[in-house]
């Protein structure tokens, strides 16, 4: 730590193109890095910090743990992607701004700030859906983003700001942008970045401020708040993730979703048709499946539109860092967790490359595309609080079926490095292999107090080879499904269906003759006769089945509540299955806000309250002639067995029905439905609470039709179908 890395940072209205005068409010910065080695800088992201009244622990920790880090890591900027504040009232209901966890962040980033001994200009911080809870207007008086954050004590007041590293070897461009909604909604329906077609403009423009001065090469990487399958596509069908190919992005550095979904939320973004790819609706994984002859020279093996996402986890629960390097143009990055405390070692191996987040622009040493000296040795940046005293490199051979140690060297540090850079020599031919995880490197650090700290085994490929790393299903749900895209096809879907059941099968009834019973069922076992038994017997209780097609054409064609969706101050919106409504645009027409954000209440209450409801209705349909049947045939067969029957073959049909019997009589089926019933209102009813609390509503006034009618349905439906039989009882 003793070379600082000399620093000067300038604004640069002269030295970029000239196309820079169209970008009206973020800024341009250039940061020249000195010292040694030439092509080696490195970054810091941090995300999801959440600090909350209610859980002072964040903040505290943030201050213990992150300045000190910071300043043994020494880097040339820290990202904090979003979600500075928490923005929740202590049961999760409530979600606003609160002033009072603003000034909070403010005087914890001060110090961090302080103890880092880093400059203040080094840190960027974008705006998060946390960060934008009720917030009507940006600039108003409840957008304390703006007046606490460092961004906005720095007067970088734009949607879009960019930073250049200029290293000797290349231009590093860092473009962050804040796409959270122009007028923030209140949680729940606050949930996706909404860049608007002026935003992608502007980033655009910020990707290409180098474009015509192509005497160096470029490595670009984009940071913001959330992740693209979170991101919703503008109003002429744009998406960040075009924009991006377009460019060739190498990475998308965001936060939003935690650790809770799962560590590996790390997508590679390709196309080859850079037009139709925002329209794909799933990826079924997040790795880089290369075609052909991708990993060869070829041209076409770098010809594929291609960028990596890389969500980072959570400082809320996770205590999550990442740190990024940029070695020669090709990143690497390690991330931290920090629930047990400080680290007093920290190992980044930047070549070579981890083989499960290379793509089609990594190193292929065969290609002579990169300098061939930076091949010649394993490299890793260590960061320690205390002197190093050795760091061994290990490499191991995975294909006996269990590990063997096949390399072991010592590395000494770069002459002039200014951030600890350990080098080893080595023979990289020896390390070809067709497989890219055969080969797994492991990098131990000891320091003057006897401590040892080792990285986790890396697996990597001298070829530019990707290993296939699966996501799981809960990972694959939040990563690998474009849920702006996939809304409403859902929507529609699940109407296609529902009411393909409930009204078709009525039409085709009405035109038949037959009767469908329980007891014709029972002699004529087929599926058709079944389905028909079944509806026959839903169209038996006309009023569940009415109001049931009624309530389904009110979701669709009435507004489901009325309620506060900013902090204070303005008037109510009412919500739709399109979005919040309250006010009207210039040409007349509804303006809807937080659309598809609202599908975090509309598909959870038609997939989890309204279809359990329909089935529930139908089966308590069903059983209700089934016990009518029972009871009819029960009544006919007493009197047959006192007309003519002996004792003895009353008694041995007695013996043969008895179990059948004993399920009809008693009705399990029908108590297990009762239950059914009582978890869907359950459900519902915890639905309302939340939806009453988050936007200060009451039910009876703001919401009366969506909070009543599946009980109501419910209730009705299990009193019609108890009174049918209670008069055949009575008969």
């Amino acid at each position: 730590m003793g070379n600082l890395i000399p620093i000067t940072i300038f604004l640069v209205l002269s030295a970029i193109p000239s196309s820079s005068s169209s970008i009206s409010s973020g800024k341009r910065e250039v940061i020249e890095v000195g010292g040694g080695p030439d092509d080696l800088v490195w970054v810091v992201q941090l995300s999801d910090l959440h600090f909350s009244v209610h859980h002072p622990e964040r903040a505290r920790e943030f201050r213990e743990i992150v300045g000190p880090s910071l300043s043994f890591i020494n880097p040339s900027l820290v990202f904090l992607t979003g979600d500075l504040t928490d923005g929740k009232s202590k049961d999760l209901l409530i979600m606003k701004q609160d002033e009072e966890e603003w000034i909070e962040y403010q005087k914890v980033m001060q110090d961090v700030v302080q103890r880092s001994g880093l400059d203040k200009s080094a840190f960027y911080d974008v705006r998060g859906n946390h960060d934008n809870f009720g917030v009507p207007v940006i600039g108003g008086s409840f957008d304390f983003y703006s007046k606490y954050s460092i961004n906005g004590q720095l007067q970088r007041s734009g949607t879009v700001n960019s930073v250049t590293i200029q290293t000797s070897k290349r231009k590093l461009l860092f473009v962050g942008f804040d796409s959270t909604m122009s007028s923030g909604l209140r949680g729940p329906t606050n949930l996706f970045g909404h860049p608007t077609d002026e935003l992608l403009a502007e980033i655009n423009s910020e990707l290409s401020q180098w474009d015509s001065q192509p005497t160096q090469s470029v490595t670009k990487v984009s940071f913001g708040h959330f992740p693209l399958s979170f991101s919703a596509a503008s109003k002429s069908g744009k998406a960040l993730q075009d924009i991006f190919i377009k460019h060739s992005l190498d990475a998308y550095l965001c936060g939003h979703l935690h650790t809770k979904f799962g560590k590996n939320l790390k997508r590679h973004h390709h196309s080859s048709h850079h037009a139709s790819y925002s329209k794909q609706l799933f990826q079924l994984n997040g790795h880089w499946t290369p075609s052909g002859n991708a990993s060869s020279c070829s041209k076409d093996a770098t010809s594929i539109g291609a960028f990596w996402e890389w969500e980072m986890g959570d400082w809320r629960k996770s205590r999550a860092m990442r740190i990024l390097a940029i070695d020669g143009g090709h990143i690497s990055f390690v991330d931290i967790n920090f629930k047990l405390g400080a680290k007093e070692t920290i190992i980044l191996p930047t070549f070579p490359l981890d083989s499960r987040f290379i793509s089609a622009s990594s190193p292929n040493y065969k290609c002579g595309s990169t300098d061939p000296s930076s091949h010649e040795f394993i490299r890793a940046l260590v960061f320690s609080a205390s002197p190093i005293v050795s760091v061994l490199a290990k490499i191991y051979d995975s294909s006996p079926g269990n590990l063997v140690l096949v390399l072991e060297t010592q590395m000494t540090k770069l002459a002039g490095s200014h951030g600890n850079l350990y080098v080893a020599p080595w023979n990289i031919q020896a390390f070809e292999d067709p497989s890219p995880d055969r080969f797994l490197l492991q990098v131990e650090v000891s320091d003057i107090m006897g401590r040892s700290t080792a990285t986790e085994l890396r697996p990597f490929s001298v070829s530019g080879i990707s290993a296939k790393v699966p996501w799981s299903w809960k990972e694959f749900f939040v990563m690998g499904c474009q849920w702006d895209s996939l809304y409403y096809p859902i929507l529609w879907c699940f109407y296609l269906l529902v009411l393909a059941i409930l009204l078709i099968p009525k039409a085709l009834l009405s035109f038949s003759r037959r009767q469908y019973t329980y007891k014709n069922f029972k002699a004529n076992k087929s599926l058709i006769n079944g389905l028909s038994w079944i509806f026959t017997e839903l169209y038996n209780v006309p009023v569940a089945w009415c109001c049931v097609v009624a309530y389904l054409f009110y979701l669709v064609l009435c507004p489901w509540f009325y309620g506060q969706v900013f902090t204070e101050g303005r008037e109510r919106a009412y919500m739709t299955y399109r979005g919040w409504v309250s006010s009207f645009n210039n040409s007349g027409r509804l303006e809807f806000l937080g659309s598809p954000d609202v599908m975090v209440v509309v598909l959870p209450h038609l997939l989890f309250v309204v279809l359990p409801a329909i089935m529930t209705i139908m089966v308590l349909a069903a059983e209700s002639g089934m016990h009518r049947d029972y009871l009819l045939s029960h009544s006919s067969k007493k009197k047959d067995d006192y007309d003519g029957q002996d004792k003895e073959s009353a008694s041995a049909d007695s013996f043969i029905s008895g179990t059948s019997e004993t399920i009809l009589c008693r009705r399990w089926l029908r108590k297990l439905l009762l239950a059914v019933s009582f978890a869907i209102s359950w459900k519902h009813f915890k639905n309302c609470v939340a939806l009453m609390k988050a936007y200060e509503m009451n039910p009876m006034i703001h919401f009366p039709f969506y909070s009543c009618a599946i009980p109501l349905v419910l209730a009705y439906t299990i009193w019609r179908t108890g009174k049918n039989v209670n008069n055949i009882t009575n008969k």
